[in-house]
Order: C-alpha cells, then structure tokens, then sequence
C-alpha cells in the first residue's frame, strides 16, 4: 500500500490540500501502534496489527508526499538544504524519542519486547501530531521571503493528476532517479535486523536509536551548509555531495562486512552486547551510528536533486510522491530479502545497489542547472482557468 499511495500521494495532495492529507494520515500512525498494544495480549492473532499495517501503508505514502512538497517547494532556491535539514532534525527527533521511551521503560527489563506503556505514548504523540497538521498555512497562503508565491498554479482536477502521474514513469529524469529512489531506504532492513537487532539487547537497541537518529540530525545539518553555499555553482555543489556521500556509503558497507566477519550468526539472545560492556560494544555502535550519517547524507542529497529540478509545488508534489513510492518499493524487497537470503548476500546485494544508483545521480546532477526555469503563474480561479482552456482548445 506504501508504494502504490506513496506513488498517488502526490496527486492526493495536490486535490485535497496539504492540512487535510497530513491530518487524515496522522492518525494511520496512531492506529498501527495501537496495534501492538493489541498485539501483546493476544501475540496469537496478528490481523489487526496486520490490517493496520495496511491502513498505514495508505496513510505514510500519503504524508510523505505532502511533507515532500514542503519541504522542496516553500523555501528559496538558495534556502533548499537548509530547509531539508530543518525538517530532517525535527523528523530524527522523533526518532530519538523513540529510542529514549524503550530506553527508558524497559532498561531494568530482561522481556524482548516493548510494553504497552512504550505504545501508549506513541499513540498520544501521533494523535497531537496529526492534529498539528490542521494548523499548517495553505501553500496558496504562503509567500517566500522573496515576495514570490509558493503555488505556481492554483488549479487541478483528477483527470489532469491522473496524467501526470502516469508521465513520470516516462520522464527521463524520474526514471534516471529511479535507483537512487529505490536504493535510499533499501539498507535500513540490514541495519535495523542485522545489526541492532541481532547483536544489541533490548535496552542497547533503544540505546542505539537515540545516537542513530540524533547522528542523522547532524549529518543533514552538515551537509545544508555545502548544498546552500553560493559561492559555488549548484551542479558542483551537487557533486561534492555525492562524492561525500559516496566516500562515506563505502566505508559503511567496509566497516559492516568486517562487523560481519567477526558474527556471521548475530548473537544468541542471553548473550547480546550491552551498551556498558564498551569492550565488545563500542565498535559496532559506532558502525551503527554512522549508518545514520550515511543515511541523513544519502536522503538529504535525495531530496535536494529532486527540489533542484523545479520550484513548481505541484511537480514537486508528485515528484516527492514518486520517490517515497519507489522507495517503499526497494524497502518491501529488502524485508523480503531478508527473509530469504543469508546475511553476507544482503550486504553485496546493497553494496551493489549503491553502486547502480551512482551514474544516473551523477547524470542528473550533471544536468541540474543554477536555477529552475520554472515561471510563475499569477493565481486565478478554476473557473478562470477552466475559461482560458477551453479559448485555447478552439
């Protein structure tokens, strides 16, 4: 559901409004942690928790495409990677919350699993953040620090979302971005199974999660600085951001091939490093933890290709909606994967994935020019809009 709402979202979005998708979508999140709640005390029947990973489905496909939107479309050319940052330490704030509760809650706790308490702040949390998406202004209210407006043009309709959304799947650009779209969430699997999960108890995973998501926090606020340096070209600032992002995806994969040398098993459960036994702990923490670097690198340069290639919020709604698609796409395979295939065949196969996103980035990057083309459209009713189509087409 993730891929295919994550894919339509962005034409959702654009006819129902960004305070309304965002509100309705909130709640998804609250529901599916409410479903674990459920879960403990009846582990024997998972089909609500499964239903409600549906419904979530729908929901985050949705969201991220208004948040996408946002995030790329509100601020000036100029401002774009401040602006990812600024949204990507909010998000990882979240994130370090939900390393701190299970930290917390259950750091005396032998259990495996995380208690309802764990679940029932997440669910008030969720719940007050939907509700703070009604507070947002409509992009047709906003203006950039400029003068010139957010919304480029004021009127659509499903036939028109329709189309365009199909034409990104023949848009050479999208289609060049395609790796990089599927690739961007496909090592979280590996990272989160694979190495907090299987070799950090539970109190060190939650441990873990707090200096992961905040780490991500500082790799995003880096790399803004070189994204919105304007002494420099755009396209070369494009390029010394890959090759950090680059340099630093292949020492991760180094460092995780090495990690699994050393447990190609995991660890048995009574046995798992603990974040107090810094002998054998630190090292794969510190591995872990710049995962979340290389992860706020990765998505931070993601997001700036794609808002580098128009101002336009429509196409940028769409765009976002087609990234967080194809995304959900390559994590679905990955979860499957790692089902299937043995641990060392999940790193070469993500190693190997980074590798196939590297041209086609570098390709768009290439043509990324020093300032979209777009131009703006003065705002005008659909009635108006309607009139002026219908002139056109006699």
């Amino acid at each position: 559901t993730f891929v295919v709402f994550g894919v339509l979202g962005g034409a959702i979005v654009n006819l129902c409004g960004v305070r309304w998708t965002i509100f309705c979508s909130g709640f998804m999140y609250a529901l599916y942690s409410a479903s674990y709640i459920y879960l403990n005390h009846k582990p024997w029947d998972g089909s609500f928790t499964i239903a409600a990973g549906a419904l979530l489905g729908i929901g985050a496909g949705i969201l991220w495409a208004a948040q996408g939107m946002i995030m790329v479309s509100y601020p000036r050319e100029e401002e774009k990677g401040k602006y990812i940052a600024v949204f990507w330490i909010i998000f990882n704030l979240g994130g370090m919350l939900g390393g701190i509760l299970p930290f917390a809650i259950n750091y005396h706790s032998e259990k495996d699993s995380l208690s309802d308490g764990v679940y029932i702040a997440f669910v008030v949390l969720e719940c007050l953040g939907a509700f703070l998406g009604l507070a947002l202004a409509p992009p047709s209210k906003v203006t950039r620090t400029d003068g010139s407006s957010v919304v480029m043009v004021k009127y659509t309709n499903v036939g028109k979302e329709v189309l365009e959304i199909l034409k990104l799947f023949l848009n050479p650009t999208m289609l060049a971005l395609l790796p990089m779209c599927f690739t961007s969430n496909f090592f979280y699997t590996y990272q989160f199974n694979n190495i907090n999960a299987a070799l950090f108890n539970i109190r060190t995973r939650g441990f873990n999660n707090i200096f992961y998501w905040g780490f991500q926090m500082l790799g995003a606020y880096a790399i803004s600085f070189l994204l919105d340096w304007q002494r420099l070209q755009r396209k070369t600032r494009g390029f010394i951001g890959f090759a950090i992002v680059f340099v630093v995806f292949n020492a991760i994969w180094g460092g995780t091939l090495a990690l699994h040398n050393k447990y190609p098993e995991g660890i048995e459960a009574g046995s798992r490093l603990d974040f107090k036994d810094t002998k054998r702990a630190a090292g794969p923490i510190i591995l872990y933890l710049l995962c979340g670097i290389g992860d706020a690198l990765y998505q931070s340069m993601a997001y700036w290709i794609i808002g580098a290639l128009t101002n336009d919020n429509q196409k940028l709604s769409r765009y976002a909606g087609f990234y967080k698609g194809m995304q959900s796409f390559g994590a679905a395979i990955a979860w499957q994967l790692d089902i299937k295939v043995i641990t060392l065949n999940q790193i070469i196969a993500n190693w190997v994935l980074f590798g196939a996103s590297v041209p086609p980035m570098l390709y768009v990057i290439w043509r990324i020019k020093n300032h979209s083309e777009d131009q703006s459209i003065e705002a005008e009713s659909a009635d108006a809009y309607v009139e002026k189509e219908e002139n056109l087409k006699a």
